[in-house]
């Protein structure tokens, strides 16, 4: 009988022990789930809400950690496709360009603002989403923009030829009284003729309010870079997005093309890269570089540059240039970096561009790598193109349209349509932007002529490790470059509309919109 109680004792003793084991491990568990939790959380918040300040060597961050980790058996194959194919991880970010409470709708105004658009396609898409905010900011009804006919593409199209017109007044009913022309009461009175400060604030604008006084109608004479990139309202800043994202929206004409060209390449290729190759003439005598081309042709954009009146830097050096990551890849510099990416050589590449200076024998090393290049002269139908012919702003729609929508971009060059084009792919869900590191590509490729290195594997590793984190993932927009003072920090930060996080880019589900 002792020994049964003495047994049960020290089953009993035994039960409780293993018990309180039971919950001490439980808690340790829970309280390093915890942690971990905390620490994740954390760690991705910081990368989403900084720049990195790495040294330009390496690039400037925009990695996350992965979400996941596919199934073993399809490891390889699957981070293969990842790396090369699919969007960043955008952590939940999605677009978000509704006004706050605190916005000001339209009120009526007897003012006007007529504006002529200047640049090529991109440049004048920007620089009206500024005129509508500044006629916002200004009470002012705006007159619809007049564009850019006299720049190098001479192009003679209006403002209903590139965009849907009807849709753009509309859309904007709440923000800016949108009309086709002047009332005929206000159209002989005398203008103010302004040419507004580069990169202003809202206060710039208030105080240009006076010009109200003495003008019914005040005429802008440029319409780029017309707001500054940083410290704005957040209500201006989302309506920059709203006229650029969501008003200007091309003609039925040049929607409906472009829509087709993009279903054609994905039912022939199922993924294709779009190339915005910035090898035209005017492209490089304008930056000046003439690495790879012969005397003659060196010769012929010197003149070229020195003759157009409206580019002020005239006396270039061209190897300088180069060296700086200042020129455009040439094209066979084009396809030893996507080679060495890993994209493999039946990929298809759409080319997004004008005439290629030096045509097809200048296309030759790129398509020695990349045989399937794809034109819009090639993609369209017969007859498709008939009323494109002679007007680059609808081909560069197209180009838009097609690049927009790619798998991958890749720009051969930083510009006016690389910069917006990467922005309007970041805002529909960070899809894979390719950025070149050409600063650091051409100290490879200079590496390669002196007979250092050449294509393969270690060519291959140096390329990827330099643009692990160019890839188009989430990050906040990057200020100016420490130390430059001035009205210099506006042309060095990054433009607002190449990426509008945070303003137009959101993470909060209350705040999700369809």
């Amino acid at each position: 009988m002792v020994k049964h109680r003495s047994s049960s004792r020290s089953i009993v003793s035994s039960f409780s022990s293993a018990r309180l084991f039971s919950i001490k491990a439980i808690s340790l568990y829970l309280i390093f789930i915890f942690a971990f939790t905390i620490w994740v959380l954390v760690f991705s918040s910081r990368n989403l809400q900084t720049d990195d300040d790495q040294h330009r060597d390496l690039i400037d961050s925009e990695s996350f950690p992965p979400p996941y980790l596919p199934p073993r058996k399809n490891l390889q194959k699957s981070n293969e496709n990842t790396q090369l194919w699919d969007p960043p991880f955008r952590f939940g970010l999605h677009p978000c360009v509704k006004p706050t409470p605190k916005f000001k709708e339209l009120s009526e105004s007897d003012h006007y603002i007529t504006v002529r658009s200047n640049g090529g396609l991109n440049q004048m898409r920007t620089g009206i989403a500024d005129i509508v905010a500044v006629a916002h900011i200004m009470n002012a009804t705006l007159v619809i923009p007049e564009l850019d006919k006299r720049s190098f593409w001479q192009d003679s199209s209006v403002f209903s030829d590139i965009f849907d017109e009807e849709h753009f007044i509309k859309s904007l009913k709440r923000d800016v009284k949108v009309i086709k022309k002047l009332p005929k009461e206000v159209e002989s009175l005398p203008r103010a003729r302004k040419h507004f400060t580069s990169w202003s604030s809202v206060g710039y604008y208030e105080e240009m309010t006076h010009l109200w006084k003495d003008y019914k109608v005040i005429h802008v004479a440029k319409s780029d870079s017309r707001l500054a990139n940083n410290d704005l309202p957040i209500d201006i800043q989302r309506l920059r997005c709203r006229v650029l994202y969501r008003g200007l929206r091309f003609s039925p004409p040049i929607e409906s093309l472009g829509q087709k060209l993009v279903e054609r390449l994905k039912t022939r290729a199922g993924r294709y890269i779009a190339l915005h190759l910035r090898y035209e003439k005017d492209m490089l005598a304008f930056t000046g570089c003439t690495y790879g081309l012969t005397d003659a042709e060196s010769e012929e954009l010197r003149v070229m540059r020195e003759s157009t009146s409206h580019w002020k830097i005239k006396s270039i050096n061209s190897t300088e240039q180069r060296e700086e990551g200042l020129c455009p890849l040439t094209p066979k510099e084009v396809g030893i970096f996507l080679k060495g990416l890993g994209y493999p050589q039946s990929t298809v590449i759409y080319i997004a561009a004008g005439d290629i200076y030096g045509g097809d024998d200048r296309l030759s090393e790129l398509k020695s790598r990349f045989p399937n290049l794809v034109f819009k002269e090639t993609l369209a139908l017969k007859g498709e193109l008939k009323g494109f012919t002679g007007h680059a702003t609808k081909t560069a729609a197209l180009d838009y349209i097609i690049s927009v929508e790619s798998d991958v971009f890749v720009p051969s060059h930083s510009g006016n349509m690389a910069r917006a084009v990467e922005g309007h792919r970041r805002f529909l869900g960070h899809r894979r932007t390719i950025t070149p590191d050409r600063k650091g590509l051409v100290k490879l490729f200079s590496k390669m002529e002196r007979g250092q290195l050449r294509e393969g594997p270690k060519l291959s590793n140096l390329v990827k490790q330099m643009h692990q984190d160019r890839q188009g993932a989430p990050r906040r927009r990057k200020g100016p470059t420490q130390g430059i003072k001035g009205r210099a920090r506006f042309r060095n930060e990054e433009a607002f509309y190449e990426n509008p996080y945070p303003e137009c880019i959101c993470s909060s589900k209350q705040h999700r919109e369809p």
